[in-house]
């Protein structure tokens, strides 16, 4: 199933990949056949992908459990009413103006159910020169760039197996030095969703505190990060092959001799 031409505010991004950066960003310890999805697969809606909670065991008081936990989830959040996967095509980036109030997202954000997803580099579309550029932006320091979201639990009604889905929350970025530059004006959509957007990034000192804060308080943090944070660089998609032109038969020469037949 391929997303690659999904509009919209992050559609895709690079799961991070690299064992080191999440053992050291989160304080956790993965186990030792735990593997990033596969070659560091760049991640569109629905697939799944990995991302950062509180353990539910948390408030138990028990010492040993751990500050993050690292679970898996299907990148689109899915509401308990989604009947599949599907849904998630439409979910994958919650507008903070919005998401109290959609039927998608309320129930999580009212909830609090606060994520992490961390990412190795996400992507925007660049149009300023009419042809739409993919776009990579990476930690200016290298680290792991740690995406606010939402996530929810969700029973599949076909199989009644229960599965993590999650969501990028986005704000807006029109005056954002980088992120006004990205997208182009979408006719289809109404006025007021023309702005520019870009998602949350949470500087890591804030981690915990996200993680923890109650409904009331996220608002607090949906704020734009530097432009130096970021390393933005052009990632265009490779040319298509040419497709050699077929050879034209050459029209025969009326004065050439006849060539004998062979038996």
């Amino acid at each position: 199933m391929a997303f690659r031409n999904i509009p919209g505010m992050c559609s895709h991004y690079q799961a991070e990949k690299r064992r080191k950066q999440l053992e050291k960003r989160f304080g956790i310890t993965l186990p030792l056949d735990w593997e990033p999805p596969p070659g560091g697969l760049h991640i569109y809606p629905t697939q799944l992908a990995p991302f950062i909670r509180r353990p539910p065991e948390r408030d138990s008081g028990d010492e040993a459990v751990p500050n993050f936990e690292l679970v898996e989830g299907h990148f689109g959040l899915l509401p308990g009413f989604a009947k599949d996967i599907r849904y998630g095509v439409n979910t994958y980036n919650a507008r903070t103006e919005t998401v109290d109030q959609l039927a998608s997202f309320k129930h999580a954000w009212a909830k609090a159910r606060h994520c992490i997803v961390p990412c190795e580099a996400i992507y925007e579309p660049d149009w300023r020169t009419g042809t739409h550029i993919p776009t990579r932006f990476t930690a200016a320091n290298d680290e792991t760039l740690g995406v606010a979201g939402l996530w929810a639990p969700w029973k599949d009604p076909a199989t009644g197996q229960w599965a993590n889905s999650f969501t990028m929350l986005t704000i807006n970025a029109d005056t954002h030095p980088l992120f006004k530059e990205m997208h182009r004006p979408d006719p289809k959509r109404p006025p007021h969703m023309q702005d520019k957007r870009m998602v949350v990034v949470l500087p890591e000192a804030q981690y915990e505190e996200w993680l923890d804060a109650p409904a009331e308080r996220s608002m607090a943090f949906m704020n734009q990060s530097p432009a130096e944070r970021f390393v933005m660089r052009p990632e265009p998609l490779p040319p298509k092959p040419t497709k050699p032109k077929p050879q034209r038969a050459k029209p025969k020469d009326p004065s050439a001799p006849e060539q004998p037949t062979l038996f």
